[in-house]
């Protein structure tokens, strides 16, 4: 199936414009003239992604979590008034200030009156709906219960968003102090040390080893820093093209549960985002199996999402969840006992939204302490450099001092 834009006129005699999907342009006049409307010019034209390419391909601003967010919310509140989802969708189309989003509503609207569901059309748009979010949709049209599903996905983007911002807020301050730290070496190194060295070298004696160590180091950062910059940007790029492949990702998410403070904080905000993402599917009425297949993409860990997966060929083979999740060995053993409590009464999804405000709870914690844990250790970090300057660069101005007073 192609993609057309049209130009026509509607039998008010007023021009609209859009975008369909038919086999050629003749079927698509046709698929025109059939809902009253007589078709003045058709051109084959992309598919949704395309189409957003189109208004400045890199430089046009991405679709953000705060603009999904915005959607969702107004959509249920027009929805909630009774006010039709081609009229909805026109009002957001018109008050959207993002130039990308707003061309897809309106690749959404062209779809919609082209006779395709709104979570069809969605789905030409996956960088921007994602999977979880058009299988809800999907299920709400399925329901009647469009509105609670947009509410729901309001609910599930203002938690993405606060937790986002909550790491970002607690890392702000260490990553600020290492990148100074940082620097401040990149300086000692290609300033400081060289004057030293130059001293140093006017008295000819005798240095210790660590001086040595030091002077080389500089040396060598002085002589090939262009080497070393060229280096920093390969090893930048290739660590970017190695996590991009599948094998890659799932290393690297492996590895980030693994890392000293940060891990435990990642390994319990993506459980929290699974638990959250799980009962909502459930609640929205989206099967079991089906709503573990598109939640494990939704945590955005390969690793974690490949445990899920395992939860769902158990869930498949008629295993119960908690067995599953027993199995799957990434759940806690009070988290499996809430999963059991819910999986015998029949109120899972209740019992999965405890557990996300558990783990939830959790994360406040630990990100409120994030900075105090790090400091301990930038603080080392910082004595044991200040030490090493220390011992290379004063200890042979103190042995020269002690010189020219016997002297």
């Amino acid at each position: 199936m192609a993609h057309f834009a049209y130009r026509a006129r509607n039998p008010r005699g007023e021009l609209v414009e859009g975008r369909l999907e038919s086999s050629d342009s003749g079927a698509a006049a046709d698929q025109l003239l059939n809902t009253g409307v007589t078709p003045i010019d058709i051109r084959p034209t992309g598919g949704g992604d395309t189409a957003v390419r189109a208004i400045g391909g890199l430089f046009a601003p991405k679709v953000t979590l705060v603009d999904q967010m915005l959607f969702s919310r107004q959509m249920y509140t027009l929805l909630k008034a009774g006010v039709p989802i081609m009229r909805a969708l026109a009002g957001l189309e018109e008050s959207s200030t993002n130039p990308t989003f707003r061309v897809v509503i309106a690749d959404l609207r062209a779809s919609l009156d082209s006779g395709r569901e709104l979570s069809a059309a969605m789905r030409q748009h996956p960088k921007v709906f994602s999977n979880f979010y058009v299988s809800l949709v999907r299920v709400g049209e399925a329901t009647g219960a469009l509105q609670d599903v947009f509410l729901r996905l309001y609910e599930h983007l203002e938690f993405e968003k606060e937790i986002r911002d909550r790491i970002k807020s607690a890392l702000r301050y260490p990553a600020f102090v290492v990148v100074a730290m940082v620097l401040a070496l990149v300086v000692i190194n290609i300033v400081v040390i060289p004057a030293f060295a130059k001293l140093f070298a006017s008295f000819n004696a005798p240095l210790p080893l660590m001086t040595r160590v030091l002077i080389g180091v500089s040396d060598f950062m002085v002589s090939y820093w262009l080497l070393l910059a060229a280096l920093l940007a390969g090893a930048v790029v290739g660590f970017q093209a190695w996590k991009s492949t599948p094998k890659g990702k799932y290393a690297w998410d492996k590895l980030k549960l693994r890392i000293p403070v940060a891990g435990p904080i990642i390994n319990r905000a993506t459980l929290a985002r699974f638990a959250r993402s799980f009962a909502i599917s459930m609640r929205s009425g989206v099967p079991v199996v089906q709503g573990l297949t598109t939640v494990a993409a939704v945590v955005d860990n390969q690793f974690l999402g490949s445990r899920i997966e395992q939860m769902r060929a158990g869930v498949e083979r008629g295993e119960s969840v908690l067995r599953t999740a027993a199995s799957a060995g990434i759940f806690t053993p009070v988290v499996l006992q809430m999963i059991a409590v819910g999986d015998e009464t029949g109120e899972l999804d209740d019992l999965m939204l405890e557990v996300a405000e558990l783990y939830e709870r959790e994360v406040d914690y630990d990100v409120k302490n994030l900075a105090a844990q790090i400091e301990p250790i930038l603080i080392v970090f910082l004595g044991v450099i200040v030490l090493i300057l220390a011992l290379g660069v004063f200890l042979p101005v103190w042995d020269l001092a002690q010189v020219a007073r016997r002297r």
